[in-house]
C-alpha cells in the first residue's frame, strides 16, 4: 500500500496536466486494464501507446515524474512519520461528496490530511464570502455555524479573513466539527496546526490539502482552494459577495452545475451582490438561514437596475 501510496503522488502532481486527464488516466490503468502503478510503468514506450493511447509528449512527462519517485518515498515516509495521511481517490476514506459534486473533471486524484478523518462523513455546509465583511454578514456567519454545531453538521471553511475565518472561529469555540481546507501544502502549514492543535487532537478538526505538501502559499493556490470548499460541502450559504472575485465565481459555478446555495438576503442600504445572485438562481435567506420568498416586482426592478447601470458579470470560464 505504501508503495502504491507514492504512485498515487506521482500522478496527482504531474506537471502541467489537469485533473480530467490525470482522473482518466488513472480510471483507464485501474479499472480499465486493472493494472497496479508499477505494472503501468513497466510497460515499453509502445504498450503505452497501443493500450493507453499515450502521446510521445504524455510519456516524455510520465518518464520524467518517474525519476522523482525515490524523493517521493522519502517524502511519504517523513509524513506518515509525523501522522500525516493520504487518501487517494479509489479509496473507500475518499469523501464521496468530494467526488460526487466535482466528478472526474475537477475532484483530485489524492488529498492530504491531519486530524480525524471520520469528519468527510459528517453532513457539511460551507459558509462563503468576502474578505471585508460587514457586520450583518458576520452575525449571520456565526448564526449558520453554531446552528450547524447544534444539529451535528460539520463546517467547511479556507480559514481565510473575513466570512471564512468567522465561520472557522464560531465552529471552534462551540466545540463544534470543522474541515479546514488550506491554500497551500499541508506540510507548510506548521502555523494553523499550531493555532487548531487542541481541537485536531480532540478530533473536532480536520486539516485538508490537494496541493503538493511542501507547497509554499500563493494567491493561485488560494483561489484553487475554493473549488475544493464548494465540493466538500452539501449545503453552501453565501454570507456575503462582491460581483467579482472567488465567492462570485464559485457561486456562478456552482449554480451553473445544478446546485442549491443559499444566499443572505441583503438589506437595501448594503453594497454587496447578494441580490444579483439570488436573481441568478440562488435562494434567499433570513439571517438564520430560513427560505424567505424575493418579491418578483422587487426582481423585475433589480433586473432593469442591472441593465440601465450595464453591469457587465464575468464569464465562468
Amino acid at each position: 500500500m505504501q508503495t502504491d501510496l507514492v504512485y498515487w503522488i506521482l500522478f496527482a502532481h504531474l506537471p502541467r496536466w489537469t485533473t480530467l486527464k490525470t482522473n482518466k488516466l488513472i480510471v483507464r490503468i485501474i479499472h480499465n486494464q486493472k493494472i497496479t502503478f508499477e505494472e503501468f510503468f513497466s510497460l515499453s514506450h509502445d504498450e503505452w501507446v497501443e493500450t493507453f493511447k499515450l502521446e510521445d509528449k504524455e510519456i516524455k512527462d510520465l518518464e520524467t515524474a518517474k525519476k522523482e519517485l525515490p524523493n517521493y518515498s522519502f517524502l511519504l515516509e517523513n509524513m506518515l512519520s509525523q501522522g500525516y495521511e493520504l487518501i487517494p481517490f479509489n479509496s473507500s476514506d475518499y469523501p464521496k461528496t468530494l467526488k460526487d459534486n466535482l466528478k472526474l473533471k475537477f475532484a483530485p486524484p489524492l488529498i492530504y490530511i491531519k486530524g480525524n478523518k471520520s469528519l468527510l462523513n459528517d453532513d457539511t455546509i460551507a459558509i462563503v464570502g468576502s474578505r471585508k465583511a460587514g457586520k450583518r454578514s458576520l452575525e449571520f456567519t456565526k448564526n449558520i455555524a453554531i446552528n450547524a454545531t447544534k444539529e451535528y453538521k460539520c463546517v467547511v471553511s479556507g480559514g481565510a479573513k473575513g466570512i471564512d475565518q468567522k465561520a472557522l472561529e464560531e465552529s471552534v469555540n462551540s466545540d463544534g466539527h470543522s474541515i479546514l481546507v488550506l491554500p497551500q501544502g499541508i506540510l507548510t502549514a506548521s502555523t494553523l496546526m499550531k493555532k487548531y492543535y487542541k481541537s485536531i487532537v480532540e478530533g473536532n478538526l480536520l486539516m485538508v490539502s490537494a496541493f503538493y505538501p511542501k507547497a509554499p502559499w500563493s494567491v493561485g493556490l488560494a483561489m484553487g482552494r475554493n473549488k475544493y470548499i464548494y465540493g466538500l460541502s452539501k449545503e453552501i450559504f453565501v454570507a456575503q459577495s462582491d460581483s467579482k472575485g472567488g465567492t462570485w465565481t464559485g457561486v456562478l459555478e456552482g449554480l451553473d452545475a445544478g446546485r442549491i446555495i443559499y444566499i443572505r438576503n441583503p438589506e437595501e442600504d448594503e453594497k454587496s451582490a447578494n441580490d444579483l445572485l439570488i436573481l441568478k438562481g440562488g435562494k434567499a435567506v433570513d439571517m438564520n438561514a430560513n427560505c424567505i420568498q424575493v418579491n418578483q416586482i422587487d426582481k423585475i426592478l433589480l433586473d432593469e437596475k442591472i441593465k440601465e447601470e450595464k453591469i457587465i458579470q464575468p464569464t465562468l470560464f
